[in-house]
């Protein structure tokens, strides 16, 4: 290992074992990616802050008790809790999970981190690194928005190694933080679509899936999507890293690091091409669906709703009210609950039959009240992982879908 005056101190101990065992971590992971230079960070969004058991709360208290300081601003992922709204998990059912969740984030917030409590950070002005910045990003859909949209630098740091990360504020120079790491491999060449399916709000949902199912852990290049808005570069990059394990995709044109195709491919053959045609689109479509007929709840905000997509909520309920039935979540973040505050629509869709859910997602368990039997979703993230995390039949449609079926009681497309 290359290390700084600063980088042995921390590993004699010299500052704390809060800090010790940071770099400890830094270094192991620097040793399994087969490197010995670190790159300094600017900005961490972590995911560490997310209950997963007693370890989570042990590693995190170990940090407090220990003179555990961060080196960079760092933002919270989304939590397993709403802390305004202890009734979307009552704590009666699970009281383990819930308290060791809400103790969780007042560590972190103690720590220093910023509390967001989103997945979506980049939807705010101080989670939205610049192009070539190196960051530290954890969870997957964020990882791959930062990379692929914004042009910032991140692999996917785990659990604990993300937090040490945030620390030392440095990391490994491997993978996506060098330039022949980001280098497109794989491309999805999209053929005679005709119009309608191009305009179709689930494309961007569908299309991430096909990449990650077919590209896996590889860097995808989407070739011949006309156009595309954050929120459905936002899709892509979730259902992408939901299917497989995407961290990065180009598509030519439109993200930062492919103005053209041999751009996104670095100037060298691609190792794969597929064609992406309406049948595999419509057949990819169909899987996200599990169900149909009578509906129980609606789930939208897989990633965390943005202010865009309240607008079209609200222009597509267009003053009607959801189903007596039918239990219908919307999860963001504080940040944008207080715009849509702020724009009078947060009591507009909640006079509409709409609750509004912080800092946390509906498809985690413990399971959210009202969530079960069938469920819908605009969400292919949600669709993918909800059947097999909650137990629940899932019906996938659009934002439109969405509103008619929640407004009907049933599916409806």
């Amino acid at each position: 290992m290359n290390l700084t005056e600063q980088e042995q101190r921390w590993l004699a101990g010299a500052d704390g074992a809060a800090m010790q065992l940071a770099m400890e971590l830094v270094v192991a992971s620097a040793r399994v990616a087969g490197v010995s230079n670190f790159v300094e960070v600017d900005f961490a969004h972590i995911n560490s802050c997310h209950y997963s058991g007693q370890m989570s709360l042990d590693f995190a208290e170990f940090l407090l008790a220990n003179d555990a300081m961060l080196a960079v601003p760092t933002h919270t992922n989304a939590s397993l809790i709403d802390c305004g709204s202890p009734s979307v998990r009552p704590e009666q059912k699970t009281p383990t999970e819930i308290e060791g969740a809400r103790r969780l984030m007042e560590i972190y917030e103690e720590l220093g981190c910023t509390p967001m409590w989103s997945c979506a950070p980049y939807q705010h002005d101080e989670g939205r690194p610049a192009f070539g910045q190196h960051i530290v990003g954890s969870e997957s859909n964020a990882v791959s928005f930062f990379n692929s949209v914004l042009g910032a630098r991140t692999n996917k740091y785990g659990d604990m190694l993300d937090i040490s990360a945030a620390l030392v504020g440095r990391v490994p120079l491997a993978g996506l933080h060098t330039d022949e790491g980001r280098v497109g491999t794989h491309v999805f060449r999209l053929v005679d679509l005709p119009d309608e399916t191009l305009a179709d709000p689930t494309l961007p949902h569908v299309l991430g899936i096909i990449l990650g199912r077919d590209a896996g852990t590889a860097i995808p290049v989407i070739d011949g999507l006309p156009a595309a808005t954050e929120d459905e570069l936002k899709a892509i990059a979730a259902a992408g890293a939901t299917a497989g394990s995407v961290e990065m995709f180009h598509v030519v044109g439109i993200t930062p690091e492919a103005s053209t195709l041999a751009e996104a491919l670095g100037g060298v053959r691609a190792q794969t091409e597929t064609r992406v045609d309406a049948a595999m689109l419509a057949e990819t479509r169909s899987s996200l669906s599990t169900g149909a007929g009578r509906l129980n709840a609606v789930c939208l905000g897989t990633p965390h709703f943005s202010v865009a997509e309240f607008c079209e909520l609200v222009e597509a309920l267009g003053g009607r009210r959801v189903h007596p039935d039918v239990t219908m979540l919307v999860t963001t973040s504080r940040a944008v609950a207080a715009e849509i505050t702020l724009r009078g629509w947060h009591d507009q869709l909640g006079d509409a039959g709409v609750q509004i859910v912080l800092d946390t997602c509906t498809y985690y368990t413990p399971r959210p009240a009202g969530v079960e039997g069938l469920v819908m979703t605009n969400s292919a993230k949600w669709a993918y992982y909800a059947p097999g995390i909650l137990d629940v039949d899932v019906a996938f449609g659009s934002l439109d879908d969405c509103v008619r079926s929640a407004i009907d009681g049933e599916v409806a497309r």
